[in-house]
Parts: structure tokens; sequence; C-alpha cells
């Protein structure tokens, strides 16, 4: 019952019950004065009969209006004294409580709509405990991995300075060295930045509808120098007469494919080396999957690979580990796009990498 309807009895109980109250002690002091006396009560008889009878309406009149008054009064104080201290607990931090809210009045609606609060600032508050360790996590792998080739560079300038260089075959190669090091310092500042943006939902998308057999099938021509050198070969398969169209960004899911097909070809050590892009659809999805016979993947470390700096080479050799933010672009870049990416992997087969795409 609402609060309104709850005072407005309440008004009109303290009203109805103190004048039928009244009814009955007349009805009953009356009855009892005449049957017990047996005659016409004289003047002063009446007056006793009138006072009583004021007095005990009077003594009705409090009692009734009392008890409505705390009933009433504690069905609001109560559940607000619970709002209060659960306000209290959330202002000294502590979200670890629950906030039963059984009443269907308005106080109800609020003290549900206080537990919702509580429960998103607790998930709130989790949320930024673990983009805290997160943050930690990240900037710990920048370190290591700007470290590295800084101190390979310092080296080599070094052995520059003090004359180690001292053939100009040795010149080059020294600088070539640092080169190569700086270009790799680069790409990595240039996806963590990237990674960043992308985190951060400040990357602008532009959505348009794009045949994806059509989209595949150029994107894999701008690759064909790469793969001829890497030894690939490479195909797509779709069933035909399918519409593949779906809502893409084409800068950005270049990106992302560019960073699939890159990890692919970095973990292929056979020496027939193949890559495959397989597109089906549904009414609501167009799913890709980008298929190699590379090394795989362990079990363990399967479900991390799209985690930021994660490198299943503990040895974090820049030879086969990369960044470690490749395909965590990859999803983050898949998510903006309201898909979900994962992989299969098989060790000594090879790895799938599927992700979706709205059609609609």
């Amino acid at each position: 019952m609402s609060i309104r309807k709850r005072l407005l009895l309440s008004n009109v109980a303290m009203v109805i019950v103190p004048a039928a109250a009244i009814i009955i002690i007349e009805g009953v002091l009356g009855l009892l004065l005449f049957s017990l006396l047996g005659r016409e009560p004289d003047a002063t008889e009446v007056r006793t009969f009138m006072t009583v009878r004021l007095f005990l309406f009077l003594l009705v009149l409090v009692i009734t209006n009392s008890l409505l008054t705390y009933l009433v009064s504690r069905s609001i104080i109560h559940p607000v004294e619970k709002l209060r201290q659960s306000a209290r607990r959330i202002s000294e931090g502590d979200l670890d409580f629950r906030l039963d809210a059984a009443g269907k009045d308005e106080i109800g609606e609020l003290a549900r709509a206080f537990e919702e609060m509580r429960k998103k600032l607790k998930e709130a508050d989790e949320l930024r405990t673990k983009y805290e360790e997160s943050r930690r996590e990240l900037l710990a792998s920048i370190s290591h991995d700007l470290k590295t080739p800084v101190t390979s560079i310092k080296g080599y300038v070094e052995g520059i300075q003090d004359g180690v260089a001292n053939t100009p075959e040795k010149r080059n190669k020294y600088l070539q060295t640092i080169y190569t090091k700086a270009y790799d310092m680069e790409r990595l500042i240039d996806e963590l930045f990237l990674y960043s943006k992308l985190d951060l939902k400040q990357v602008p998308f532009t959505f348009e509808r794009l045949d994806l057999y059509t989209y595949m099938r150029s994107f894999l021509k701008e690759w064909e120098m790469d793969f001829k050198q890497e030894d690939i070969t490479v195909s797509v398969q779709a069933e035909e007469g399918e519409n593949y169209e779906a809502l893409v960004d084409r800068k950005q899911l270049k990106r992302a494919i560019t960073n699939i097909i890159s990890n692919s070809i970095k973990h292929m050590n056979k020496q027939d080396k193949h890559l495959s892009i397989c597109l089906s659809a549904d009414p609501q999805w167009v799913t890709v999957e980008i298929r190699d016979n590379g090394r795989g993947i362990a079990g363990e470390a399967l479900p991390h690979v799209f985690d930021h700096f994660y490198r299943e080479d503990e040895a974090r050799s820049s030879a086969t580990g990369g960044s470690g933010l490749g395909l965590a672009i990859v999803k983050r870049i898949i998510e903006e796009h309201g898909g979900q990416v994962w992989a299969e992997s098989e060790q000594g087969i090879g790895t799938s990498l599927f992700f979706t795409l709205k059609r609609k």
C-alpha cells in the first residue's frame, strides 16, 4: 500500500474509530444507567454520565490517534532508518551488504532503487580494481618491452663510440641494428597508442555495408607478394550464391585482419604453408574463420591469446613474440563492431581464429 493511501486511511480511521467508540460507549453507559437505576436519572446522575462519557471519548481518541500514528510512522521511519544506515555504509566505502526491500510503497521502491545503485557501485568498484590491476600489468609490460630495445641501442651506440665498430661493414651492421630496434620501439608505441584509444573508445568507426567475400579477395591481393615471399598458399572458401554483406568499418577491419594474418604467418613452421579464409552466414551474422597450419597454440595458453601483452613464448622473443598487442587490438575492433572473436587450435596441426560481424 502506498504511503498516500496509508496516511489517508489513518486520517479516516482517526475520525471513524472515535465516533464509533463514543456511540458504543454512550449506548453501553446509557443501558447500564437506566437498567441499574430502573428509573429516570436526576440532574446529578446525568452530569456524571456526561463527564464519564467525555472522559472515555477523550481516552479512546488519544489511544486511537497514538496507536495509528505509531503504526504509520513506524512503517515509514523504520525503512528510512535502514536507508540512512545503508547510505552511511556506502559513504564509508562498504559495499558488501544487501538491502532488503519487502515493501510495495514508495519507500520500498526507493529501497529497491538504492539496492540496485549499490550493486552497480560494487560492480564499478570491482571493474575499477580490475582496470587498476590491468594498468599495472600494462605498465610493467611496457617497461619490459621498451627497456630491451633501449638497452640494445645503448650497447651498439657505445660500441660505435668506443671504436668497436672499426670497419665500415661493422659500423653499417651496428647502425642497421640500431635502426631495427628503434623501428620496433616505434611500432610498439603506435600499437600501444591505438590499443589505449580503442580501450577508451576514442577511435571513430564509420560503418558501411560491404560484401565480405569480395572484400577478402581484394584484401588478399594486397598481400600477394608477401605470401609469395613466405611461400604460402592462400584460399577463400564460401558457399556459392550466399550473401555475405555485413556492416563494417573498412579501415579498422583491415587492421584487424592484418594483425591476424601477420600473427598466423609468424607462427607457421611447416615447409608446406597454407592459409585459408572461410565465410559462413546466418540471418544475423557473418562468421569469418582464418585458419593456418602453423605450430598451434597450447591448450592452457588458448584462453589468453587476446589478452594484451600476452605471449605464449616465455622468452618473449621479438622474432616470434611481437608486441603482444596484435590480437588484443583485434578483439577491441571486433567488439566495437558488435561481434565476438575466439580461437581454436591444436598443437602441431594449426590454429583457427573466428570473428563475427553483424549483417544488419
